[in-house]
């Protein structure tokens, strides 16, 4: 029942994103990580991931407010976040690593230019974004899918901030982000201890 509202409340999310609904989005996007909390704490689970979801959802609410001091605000929050899934997912494996970080090389040197006072913050943030992804590829499949669209979601992001908005840039963001919470948390609960019913 709780996966099947966090579903309801992503879908209307995306739609007040596409649609440019400020209200709605500020009565959406801040329940996607409590919601996922609350159906990890009704499977038993309370651990770094859970930490994770709280960072997500005080970085979801920054990044409401325009500025970009909150932008700023939101990258220091999930920074704690990708931290708290790092320490959950570790250890880190070369073979994942390895590729996650050539692509946070060149994703930087990319963007360096373009971002301006923002290089350096984005520097480091990617840097544990990358981290995670690479670390989520080793715990199971789902929770590596998790891991490369949080990656997506945040490379989409890094691009509007150095002035490179694709079409749909808003809808790209929040669909592969929902997407990413959703298949992190499931995958990281049902791969550590298989469940019942946890719905």
């Amino acid at each position: 029942m709780i996966l099947r509202l966090f579903t309801a409340v992503a879908a209307v999310e995306v739609v007040a994103v596409a649609a440019d609904w400020t209200v709605v989005q500020w009565l959406t996007k801040p329940l996607l990580g409590p919601l996922l909390i609350l159906w990890m704490i009704r499977c038993g689970r309370r651990d770094a991931v859970t930490v994770a979801l709280v960072f997500a959802t005080a970085g979801d609410v920054a990044l409401l407010v325009p500025g970009q001091a909150a932008f700023l605000t939101g990258m220091g929050f999930f920074l704690g976040a990708q931290l708290c899934f790092i320490a959950a997912f570790r250890p880190l494996r070369a073979r994942y690593s390895v590729p996650y970080g050539l692509l946070w090389v060149l994703a930087n040197i990319l963007l360096w230019d373009r971002l301006g006072a923002l290089a350096v913050p984005v520097l480091i943030y990617s840097l544990a974004l990358t981290t995670m992804a690479a670390a989520a590829a080793g715990v199971s499949r789902r929770v590596a899918l998790g891991g490369l669209l949080f990656l997506v979601s945040d490379l989409l992001i890094g691009l509007g901030a150095a002035g490179l908005r694709p079409p749909a840039h808003g809808v790209l963001v929040m669909t592969t982000y929902a997407a990413a919470l959703f298949l992190l948390t499931t995958g990281w609960v049902r791969r550590r201890r298989p469940l019942g019913n946890p719905r």
